[in-house]
């Protein structure tokens, strides 16, 4: 083969400064190339080092397993014939050290016994002499990239399992218990789920939790909001469009329903769509096939649909606003999220989550909330449920500063007023009812704070002011689990 004209061999001990100190993005990748030819060695060195790699050599099997042992590179170059030993035991000891090392055998005496034997001990390749430099830096390159991509695609599942578990879907409450039972049989089928709550009760977290505890996990979720793309372009949006088909489109345009192909498209706030547009969702789903708009050809497709609506479903049906044939298409498996009013024994869970969570993002302390505050949190209505708790979270651990401690006066002010006035007011009743367990523990328990706050503390004179016996009212105390 060829010989290169010039060397431009780094020094090993060089090679292992620069992949110490260069920073990821730029680190070459390392590799140890073992031949007793020192000339063919120092050709393949210059080679790859032309091609961006960091080459180190060794002419013999004990350099080469001193050199192993001490440094973990990314790929390795060994022959089958060495001067001291046999080349696959060299290859035995960088796949046991490091398995995912992208390993090329060369010989120049080899055969197809030598390659299988080479292959099934972990080798990528195997080339007999004379064989293409170029090629074997392509190989090399490609394994790597391949193995990186495995790597942030394993991590990014892993995060997105860790934040889209079960465990993440935070309450205690009944009805969250209930979700949860739902959640685990509902996540590995196919079926079409409508997740149906309030504004802000996490029903996109749902969606996304069902998906990433599902066979489809590994392909996309796509989501689409039917609220917030104009009526005129909610179509495109949805199927797509080819080139030409309405004045605007300049090229063709792939939609969220060929996005989603093998994965999940969640359509969010379902009741915004137009009856057209609610026809043809309905023909998509019944036929498993879309057109794009200003085409003619069909296309199939093979995605999980979970619709999402803070609207009465039922309710637009009777009212002709919502067609009949689509809500019992997309209501398969229904799920209702409560509102955060409900569940009043989860605020304290939910805003230690938060707290921590705020914490963490933001580089700070652990902190904890005060009773005084988690009082004020649970006396508060949450119009916007979860996603308002949320933010209110973050504000107090932002406003509090250096303190390890999340006071009453860090809180947003609405929920100071809304706490301070009277003692309670009417709660409003939603269409799903409300858990009259949960607020009249929240009423009895604003009213023997209170009453303790306005005595000192002192507990008969309390009881007094409620006319209540000393014993009822240390009864009270206990199961209401009031400091």
């Amino acid at each position: 083969m060829a010989q290169a004209s010039a060397w431009c061999r780094i020094p090993d001990t060089a090679m292992m400064q620069n992949v110490k100190t260069m920073t990821p993005a730029t680190t070459p990748i390392s590799v140890l190339i073992v031949e007793d030819e020192q000339d063919l060695r120092a050709t393949i060195a210059e080679s790859l080092e032309q091609e961006g790699f960091a080459a180190a050599q060794s002419g013999d099997a004990a350099d080469a397993l001193d050199r192993i042992k001490g440094f973990a590179y990314d790929a390795l170059v060994v022959d089958l014939r060495l001067p001291d030993g046999d080349g696959m035991a060299v290859l035995d000891e960088a796949m046991r050290r490091y398995p995912d090392i992208s390993a090329v055998v060369i010989t120049g005496f080899g055969g197809v016994t030598d390659a299988v034997a080479a292959i099934k001990r972990g080798a990528i390749d195997f080339y007999i002499k004379p064989f293409q430099i170029t090629q074997l830096a392509r190989v090399l390159r490609a394994s790597i990239d391949q193995r990186r991509l495995r790597t942030e695609n394993a991590a990014l599942r892993a995060q997105l399992r860790g934040r889209f578990s079960f465990d993440n879907v935070i309450g205690r409450h009944s009805t969250m218990q209930h979700l949860f039972s739902t959640l685990e049989l509902v996540a590995p089928m196919n079926s079409t789920v409508l997740i149906e709550g309030e504004t802000g009760t996490g029903k996109e977290l749902i969606a996304r939790t069902i998906h990433h505890n599902s066979p489809r996990a590994a392909h996309a979720f796509v989501a689409f909001n039917a609220a917030a793309i104009p009526e005129n372009l909610a179509e495109a949006e949805l199927f797509g469009h080819v080139k030409g088909a309405f004045t605007g489109a300049v090229s063709a345009r792939v939609g969220r329903f060929e996005l989603a192909h093998r994965g999940t498209l969640f359509i969010d706030e379902v009741s915004s769509m137009p009856i057209p547009l609610q026809s043809k969702l309905l023909r998509a789903l019944q036929e498993r096939e879309i057109e794009r708009v200003g085409d003619s050809k069909s296309m199939k497709f093979d995605i999980r649909i979970i619709a999402a609506t803070n609207s009465d479903l039922r309710q637009m049906v009777k009212e002709g606003t919502f067609r009949e044939d689509l809500y019992y298409r997309l209501n398969v498996i229904p799920v209702t999220l409560p509102p955060l009013r409900t569940r009043l024994e989860d605020i304290p869970l939910l805003a230690r989550h938060f707290v921590e969570k705020s914490c963490k993002d933001n580089g700070l302390p652990a902190k904890t909330l005060s009773q005084d505050s988690l009082r004020i949190l649970m006396a508060y209505h949450w119009p916007g449920n979860i996603r308002q708790f949320e933010n209110a979270i973050e504000h107090a651990v932002a406003m509090s500063g250096a303190s390890v401690e999340i006071g009453p006066d860090t809180l947003p002010a609405q929920l100071r007023e809304r706490t301070s006035g009277s003692v309670a007011s009417t709660p409003t009743i939603p269409d799903e009812g409300i858990s009259f367990t949960d607020v009249v523990s929240s009423l009895e328990r604003d009213l023997i704070l209170q009453c303790l706050e306005k005595t000192g503390g002192n507990k008969r004179q309390a009881a007094r002011l409620l006319n209540l016996s000393r014993t009822t009212f240390i009864d009270k105390l206990q199961r209401l689990n009031v400091a």
